[in-house]
């Protein structure tokens, strides 16, 4: 080991920073690759993510544009088809056809509905709607995590490798010149910039987009309360339309 850190002393003086990665050893090779694969997976997801969320703030624009419209529910309903591919839109099918589950059950039963259940079975099924789309869109943010608190120990561990190689291959050549010196102390500091090179975006991002996330959260979370004040107005008024009926 101490024989091939003199001799990539002696070959990088006054080299490039690439010549340097070239010239590392083996296990300085590995820390790079690790941080330049984790920094490219982190870019992936970057602009993965940023582009899902661009589309669901179209997609949920959209949807929120023809449920305020004052038009059919029932309508809407069977417009968006089978799976929208919204988490709001999502929501909402849930919601109707818990509605018309029950609608359907009556009908059959001919027995009355209970209001406060159906209210509790809609809001369950709009709540568990929500958290699965949710979580499918959190999805690969903890890389990003762990790419912004662990890249740059990593780097950290490659410049320290660096430095006591260095120091090994001073004590080997009886010379403690700068010259024989900064090449292997400036290979041993790339690490800590491939590092931090990773580790920058990937928190950035991650909070960025955590923060987009919460708020369309509380989108959703609105939405829900709101419909499901329409919802419960919906039973209330069947309720009543039964009880005249029956009279």
């Amino acid at each position: 080991m101490e024989t091939e850190v003199i001799e990539n002393a002696a070959e990088t003086g006054g080299s490039s920073m690439w010549d340097l990665v070239w010239s590392a050893d083996s296990v300085t090779k590995v820390v790079l690759i690790g941080l330049i694969l984790a920094s490219v997976w982190s870019w992936a997801i970057i602009f993965e993510k940023m582009g899902l969320l661009r589309q669901l703030k179209q997609k949920t624009a959209k949807f929120e544009e023809s449920f305020w419209s004052g038009g059919s529910l029932d309508r809407l309903y069977d417009s968006l088809g089978a799976s929208p591919n919204e988490p709001m839109a999502n929501m909402f099918m849930a919601a109707m056809k818990e509605w018309k589950r029950t609608n359907i059950l009556k009908a059959k039963t001919d027995r009355g509905v209970r209001g406060v259940s159906l209210q509790q079975r809609i809001e369950k099924a709009m709540m568990v709607t929500m958290d699965k789309d949710l979580d499918s869109l959190e999805t690969h943010l903890g890389f990003l995590a762990s790419t912004g608190s662990v890249a740059p120990l990593v780097g950290l561990f490659g410049t320290v490798w660096g430095i006591i190689n260095s120091f090994n291959a001073i004590a080997l050549t009886q010379s403690n010149s700068l010259s024989a010196m900064a090449p292997g102390i400036a290979e041993a500091l790339f690490t800590t910039a491939f590092g931090l090179i990773a580790a920058i975006p990937a928190v950035v991002a991650y909070n960025k987009i955590s923060s987009d996330l919460d708020r369309y959260a509380k989108k959703l979370e609105a939405f829900m309360s709101e419909f499901s004040t329409i919802m419960s107005r919906e039973i209330d008024d069947s309720a009543i339309r039964a009880d005249m009926a029956g009279e």
